[in-house]
């Protein structure tokens, strides 16, 4: 009798917190595969995560914009699949040294964490490619990590003018060989929400993603 090997789909309303880590050396073992949500505070990171995953409340959302400072694991329900929740950067009252000491671990994150397959990048599509939007997708493109970019909170602008701020973000990335996917977004409407599992579980599941032109 042959038994079926083929191994179950990834669920991302199985997503469940597995543990936070202020530093490297406190993650969970570099083995698997992983995808991180990096973006500015008050740019709808947890409100995204929360809506890829169905679950209004895995990921924290604060009415004070950098308020976590740690980095989030959330586990799948295929062995050794995660979402990572990365601090919010931006609005933060925290003092100097604190903010220097959480991005000196941040980086070390991002620079040495080897089973990350790619890196999606939350901005506001009214405010799109703020100073830290830029440094992100420069890192990316120097470090050949793919890049998924979710402009958020579109329902806030007219259709119309959320297509042309999005045409306007793709001009401006039209360069950058590691965009794979510009993804107009909203939590609320759901907007986006099946585009992004999409590429998720591509990145998860180990398959190159093709760049998508806009």
């Amino acid at each position: 009798m042959s038994s079926d090997l083929t191994p179950k789909p990834i669920s991302f309303n199985s997503a469940r917190f597995l543990i936070s880590a202020s530093k490297l050396e406190e993650c969970p073992a570099d083995s698997g595969a992983e995808v991180a949500f990096a973006g500015r505070s008050n740019a709808g990171k947890s409100s995204a995560i929360n809506s890829i995953t169905a679950n209004g409340k895995l990921a924290r959302t604060s009415k004070t914009p950098g308020r976590t400072r740690l980095i989030n694991f959330f586990t799948l329900n295929r062995d050794q699949r995660r979402l990572v929740d990365l601090p919010g950067y931006g609005y933060a009252k925290v003092s100097r040294d604190m903010k220097d000491d959480w991005q000196k671990h941040l980086g070390h994150y991002l620079n040495d964490r080897r089973c990350l397959r790619g890196l999606v990048l939350v901005m506001d599509i009214r405010h799109p490619l703020t100073d830290f939007d830029q440094m992100m997708v420069e890192w990316c493109e120097h470090n050949k990590l793919p890049l998924m970019i979710l402009a958020t909170k579109a329902d806030k602008l007219k259709f119309g003018q959320a297509k042309t701020a999005m045409i306007g973000i793709a001009s401006k990335l039209e360069n950058f060989s590691c965009v794979h996917h510009l993804v107009m977004f909203s939590a609320t409407s759901k907007r986006g929400v099946d585009e992004c599992r999409e590429a998720l579980n591509d990145w998860l599941e180990g398959v190159e993603s093709i760049i998508e032109s806009t």
